[in-house]
């Protein structure tokens, strides 16, 4: 299969000369950066499917890679469509931190980058931040506040006002609830590499980078 062997065209595709060239392709890395073996293709899944039908065709290993083909038949990587909404997804997850979250850091505070790190992390895991000033901040998630002098952030969980300030079930299913979700918190992030420790007994943790 060559590299035009799909000529489907995806509503992202660019079209220049009436060659589509930026799209999903296949590339095989083992034979070289940005060896292109097939594609374009209007879409991930359909270049997965594709990938599947060339493993007993190719040695090497088939993934499929967004970018713009280059004159000189390789491929030039781009962010795609889901990387850009994922991108934009993480934005809005950000913007639910308190406004004053960040104040007195420096620009290149790696802290600032750790609690981007952090919440990306519990994105990918499908949990959402607190927003505290928005229409939703009834529905509750996780809570992340950076702290300089304990060297990471502190994480916890905050219930949907329910459970947390409505108390509809009662203390007795309030507390463990609780506790529960602040030990995911911190499973979720110990898998993902993190160090975890607990703080204040266990009501939260502490969050900090992998030596």
């Amino acid at each position: 299969m060559n590299a035009a062997s799909s000529s489907g065209v995806s509503s992202s595709g660019v079209v220049l000369g009436g060659t589509v060239r930026q799209g999903w392709w296949l590339v095989d890395e083992e034979a070289g950066p940005g060896r292109i073996v097939a594609g374009p293709f209007p879409d991930r899944a359909e270049a997965d499917w594709a990938a599947g039908a060339l493993v007993e065709h190719c040695p090497g290993e088939i993934r499929p890679v967004y970018g713009i083909r280059r004159p000189d038949g390789g491929l030039g990587r781009r962010p795609s469509p889901q990387d850009w909404a994922w991108l934009a997804h993480l934005g809005e997850q950000l913007d639910r931190l308190p406004e004053d979250w960040d104040a007195g850091f420096p620009d290149d505070d790696p802290l600032a980058t750790f609690v981007v790190e952090v919440t990306a992390a519990l994105a990918e895991a499908g949990l959402q931040l607190h927003d505290t000033t928005g229409a939703g901040r009834e529905v509750g998630g996780a809570c992340l506040s950076p702290e300089p002098g304990l060297g990471g952030i502190v994480v916890t969980w905050r219930q949907h006002d329910r459970m947390s300030v409505e108390q509809v079930h009662g203390s007795a299913a309030d507390g463990p609830v609780q506790q529960v979700m602040n030990q995911a918190l911190a499973e979720v992030l110990r898998l993902r590499g993190f160090v975890v420790t607990d703080f204040a007994g266990g009501s939260g943790h502490v969050v900090r980078p992998a030596a």
